[in-house]
């Protein structure tokens, strides 16, 4: 049976809970965000001993359905002050299932100055104090606690960053290959750090695995989904070729590439950064053009980049994290982004919040555009070491503008914006503006449809028209897709194949026993998305704050395109 693992820090107990009822039918981020609104007092310090941290694996993780590994983490975000659910892949959605843990709950603050870790096992959580690897960086977390606990053993590990409670602090969750994916937004690695635990390692050893209700339709229901995920353009070409890096030319040529601190729209070396040059560059160095970030991926839009000795640089090397600390700041060399990416990963910062926040130091004459080898330094020096102007990096972009008196900073509520500039592409804009979670590009990816057809027609991005419907409609599916444990780029066939949902709710029903219909997908996420602002209000969020920074009104060339939302129109998004 599925049970609740939960965890205080304050007296160093645990205990297993039965699943209420009401919390039966939800699995990831719906889980994730109904216990945060739930057990923690929205307006609680997010580093206090009041904020909880929740992880739990998705509806479907822990099957045989394709790409259903994908876990979700929530709390209160000391960054943005809101609700928060982030998600990455790795291995551990898919032990916590064959465990039988639907979420484990973390709560409390340690009495003494001591660091600690879990281990989770099929009898529950186990806490013991941990001092070897205090101050060391993910990947040797990795190495040692496979010397320790064995290869199979899954991790959630904290860098210096969170150890240090830096805003930018992520959790890095171990892969197939030994190497890192992350709960990246938000800073919950500094409220795991808060609580003081350095890693949570998993062991999944005759573990009661994941029961089916209907095991033949599920089988039929599976090949369905996988189908249509490889008959599609995007998840079974597009992504498998080029990985997510093949949207820099593609936005470039939109306009929408953030350059020099969201400046401009195009980059004149963006062909450099493309997924193009980067497949390239990683075939002729030995690499792995093509590499899943959990098992049971099958659209494998991730990769190996190595250096041209071959060695390991990073994996996972998104799109997002190349433009914003490629194009946005100036960095026009692929093999300088991969570093740093690497060095985020081992410290353990989200590369997009930090990549967005150099390109705000250097507005601010931190260091010059394009220098990519400060860069290194700093992330490894400063930031990695925790000095004073480490500190105020490690903090996000929001916060080095204030600190530094700069005008144009990317951010909302707090969090940086993504590789879009929501003037050329409006309905990445009001995905930013609404989003209980601050801006986030993956909450309602609207790209697809704006600039690719995706749903049958391009809605113009650089139009007001139907972007408001289109951010919610989007929005609303993200939220069944996290609950599913689905990745985010089933969107694309979910969307565009009619069989694709049919086969999800039957998948579904043939796991738990449940008599779904399709009207679940939006129903879950309209209830999740309400839950979600109504504990942000609590937090004292108004309206005001679903707004982007005012300096998306300047025209921004090639096409001289502004925000041009009005405070009603955006507001409009809550009506439903």
């Amino acid at each position: 049976m599925d049970k609740i693992v939960r965890v205080n820090m304050s007296d160093l107990t645990t205990s297993i809970e039965v699943v209420p009822p009401e919390w039966a039918g939800l699995g990831g981020r719906a889980l994730t965000s109904t216990i945060v609104a739930g057990e923690v007092v929205p307006t609680c310090h997010p580093l206090g001993e009041n904020n909880k941290l929740v992880f739990a694996p998705g509806l479907l993780s822990g099957t045989a359905a394709a790409n259903t590994g994908r876990f979700s983490a929530g709390a209160k975000s000391p960054l943005t002050g809101t609700i928060k659910e982030s998600n990455a892949g790795g291995l551990a959605a898919q032990m916590f299932a064959r465990l039988g843990i639907k979420a484990l709950i973390i709560e409390g603050l340690p009495k003494e100055d001591k660091w600690y870790s879990l281990h989770v096992n099929q009898d529950g959580v186990s806490i013991a104090e941990e001092t070897e690897l205090i101050g060391k960086g993910n990947f040797a977390v990795v190495e040692t606690l496979e010397q320790r606990l064995g290869k199979k053993v899954g991790i959630l590990t904290i860098g210096p960053a969170g150890e240090m409670r830096m805003l930018s602090a992520n959790i890095s969750v171990k892969d197939s290959d030994s190497r890192l994916r992350s709960h990246g937004r938000g800073g919950l690695g500094a409220v795991m750090g808060s609580k003081r635990i350095k890693f949570i390692s998993i062991d999944d050893h005759d573990a009661p695995g994941v029961k089916l209700v209907d095991p033949d339709k599920f089988k039929a229901a599976a090949r369905t989904l996988a189908k249509a995920i490889l008959d599609h353009p995007g998840t079974g070409q597009g992504l498998p070729t080029f990985g997510t890096a093949e949207m820099v030319n593609i936005i470039n040529a939109a306009g929408s590439l953030p350059t020099r601190n969201f400046t401009y729209g195009q980059f004149e070396g963006h062909e450099d950064l493309s997924g193009e040059t980067m497949r390239e560059i990683i075939i002729a160095r030995g690499g792995k053009p093509k590499h899943g970030c959990q098992p049971g991926c099958i659209i494998q839009c991730s990769q190996v980049y190595t250096d041209e000795d071959g060695t390991y640089v990073t994996s996972g090397f998104e799109y997002e994290t190349i433009e914003t600390m490629g194009a946005n700041a100036c960095v026009g060399n692929l093999d300088l982004v991969a570093r740093a990416d690497y060095i985020m990963d081992d410290i353990g910062v989200d590369s997009i919040e930090t990549s967005v926040t150099f390109g705000v130091a250097m507005e601010a004459g931190v260091l010059p555009f394009g220098d990519g080898r400060e860069v290194l330094r700093i992330l490894k020096d400063e930031i990695g070491t925790g000095t004073p102007l480490g500190r105020i990096l490690g903090s996000g972009a929001g916060n080095v503008g204030k600190i530094y008196g700069v005008t144009r900073v990317p951010v909302v509520k707090n969090q940086a914006i993504p590789a879009y500039d929501p003037r050329a592409i409006k309905g990445i804009g009001i995905t930013y503006a609404t989003s209980p979670m601050g801006a986030d590009h993956t909450a309602g990816y609207t790209i697809g449809h704006n600039l690719m057809g995706c749903g049958g027609r391009i809605i113009d991005p650089l139009k007001k028209d139907e972007q408001v419907w289109l951010s919610r409609h989007l929005q609303t599916g993200q939220i069944s897709i996290d609950s599913v444990g689905l990745c985010h780029f089933v969107g694309f066939p979910m969307e565009d194949n009619p069989e694709f949902v049919p086969a999800l709710i039957d998948l579904l029903n043939a796991r738990f026993g449940f008599d779904l219909t399709p009207a679940w997908i939006g129903d879950i996420g309209v209830a999740i998305l309400k839950t979600e602002r109504a504990f942000n209000i609590g937090a004292g969020f108004t309206n005001k704050h679903d707004r982007l920074p005012e300096f998306f009104r300047e025209p921004m060339l090639p096409h001289n395109a502004v925000w041009d939302f009005t405070d009603e129109e955006i507001d409009e998004f809550w009506n439903f």
